[in-house]
């Protein structure tokens, strides 16, 4: 059986004071966006729900993509913007070996802080990656996830603030890449589509977007 997951690609209303204070704060940003997903998921919501968002900003407008296993976009606030809704099962279905695809996402690309030896069992702060190492961190992502990159163009996003549990503020670094790709195992890719890739995912990271590439 297929996996199979729901896209809704909302064109964000500028005008709604909802949307202005979601652009602002990523965790409000997330806390609108589980809206639409059911209720009840237990202690992992987002995870179980399957829910991954991406923001594509243009010189014209912003829009919102937000993947989950189901949506309903009744569930937003009314003037939040115009929502259309598909299917990926048919994305799924054609992902196969040797594909040419183009593909486009956002991540937050980190490392651990190595500590001395007289710290064994702390963890080491996140160290956020830029230039080269960044490209190196998504082109190993990319082969873990069954893609052979042939290009990758990154461009730095605004990073994204919002508040923790704890009340504490919190900011991640993201950078988007677009390119093409070679499928070199649909599985490992099938999966990385529905969970996500790296980081940061309640924050707008790790939905990777994958169409067939022109011939």
């Amino acid at each position: 059986m297929s996996p199979s997951a729901a896209l809704a690609r909302i064109r964000l209303n500028p005008h709604s004071r909802a949307v202005q204070r979601d652009l602002r704060n990523a965790t409000d940003m997330h806390r609108t966006l589980m809206r639409l997903v059911p209720d009840g998921l237990g202690g992992s919501p987002r995870q179980t729900a399957g829910l991954l968002y991406r923001l594509d900003v243009t010189d014209t407008f912003s829009t919102l993509l937000v993947q989950a296993a189901t949506l309903d976009p009744t569930r937003l606030p009314d003037d939040y913007g115009h929502t259309d809704v598909k299917d990926l099962t048919p994305v799924f279905n054609a992902l196969q070996k040797g594909l040419a695809v183009r593909y486009r996402i956002v991540v937050n690309p980190v490392k651990t802080e190595r500590l001395p030896l007289e710290n064994k069992g702390r963890r080491g702060k996140r160290i956020a990656l830029t230039g080269p190492d960044a490209d190196q961190w998504w082109a190993r992502r990319a082969h873990e996830a069954g893609l052979h990159l042939t290009t990758a163009l990154p461009t730095l996003v605004a990073a994204v603030h919002g508040r923790g549990d704890s009340a504490a503020a919190v900011r991640h670094h993201l950078v988007r890449y677009d390119g093409t790709a070679t499928v070199t195992d649909p599985d490992a890719l099938a999966e990385a589509v529905l969970v996500g890739i790296g980081r940061a995912k309640s924050y707008g990271a790790g939905l990777l977007s994958l169409a067939r590439a022109a011939a």
